[in-house]
């Protein structure tokens, strides 16, 4: 079974296949202070109380945009399934080519989601992920992951909102039924929501109109992606184990030894 960790700044989103199929998946929080031995330990305990062994792990795959946690979880993989995993970097064979001004600053979670995103829907593909930052990727049809926007995250824009100004309140982001908020948090909530509608429309609008293809499909993930998606008819698929996924396929795609 293959193991498959995405390391992301706020979570780490752990999956596991049997073949193509996820069986299983958690979260934990993104920590550059534990130990491979907590690591171990932890993946352990799940998989038990899932009714798996540790040694059901025959491959691990791992995908990172925080490199103080590498060290400890690569080291956790080896000790504890003794199993060499394989980590997404520069030179790994995805099927991607990434035509950047410097390809190898692409982060791994946006390479991985561009590779689910392209074998699983095809391209032309836009990859909207609404994770810490909120990025918008162009897949060209021959697989060339040709341009990116990056913007702040929802929880980290609103979360400045409301630490970098002296009276407003920290809120709950949710849909909201209308823009017409009529106290602080209502306001606060529908600038937000219908905030981030905005800007994912615009882009979304942009990113078609500059490359010249308007007849290309848009596909997001990320935590609040979903929220987002059903309220816009911009993303045609909200796919939230896209980077799951993706581990999976760039897995496969290596050559055993």
């Amino acid at each position: 079974m293959l193991f498959a960790i995405d390391v992301g700044n706020t979570n780490i989103t752990v999956g596991l296949f049997d073949g193509e199929k996820l069986v299983k998946q958690f979260r934990m929080v993104t920590s550059t202070k534990r130990t491979s031995d907590e690591y171990g330990v932890f993946f352990g305990e799940w998989l038990d109380v899932n009714g798996f062994q540790m040694s059901d792990i025959t491959d691990v795959a791992i995908s990172s945009v925080v490199p103080d946690v590498n060290h400890s979880l690569t080291s956790s993989i080896i000790k504890y399934f003794d199993v060499q995993p394989l980590v997404v970097a520069p030179g790994t064979k995805t099927g991607i080519r990434v035509a950047t001004s410097n390809p190898r600053e692409l982060g791994a979670d946006r390479l991985v989601d561009a590779v689910a995103a392209y074998e699983m829907y095809g391209g032309p593909v836009i990859v909207v992920d609404f994770g810490t930052a909120t990025t918008h990727d162009l897949v060209l049809a021959d697989g060339t992951f040709t341009a990116g926007v990056t913007s702040p995250g929802i929880r980290l824009a609103a979360h400045a909102l409301w630490q970098g100004t002296a009276k407003l309140p920290e809120v709950e982001i949710r849909k909201v039924d209308t823009i017409m908020g009529k106290d602080t948090v209502s306001s606060m909530q529908a600038g937000i929501y219908y905030g981030y509608i905005g800007q994912t429309e615009y882009i979304i609008r942009k990113l078609k109109e500059e490359s010249g293809l308007s007849d290309i499909k848009v596909v997001a993930t990320g935590g609040l992606g979903k929220m987002i998606s059903e309220a816009t008819d911009a993303i045609d698929i909200y796919d939230p184990e896209l980077t799951l996924h993706g581990l999976r396929i760039i897995y496969d795609k290596q050559e055993k030894k």
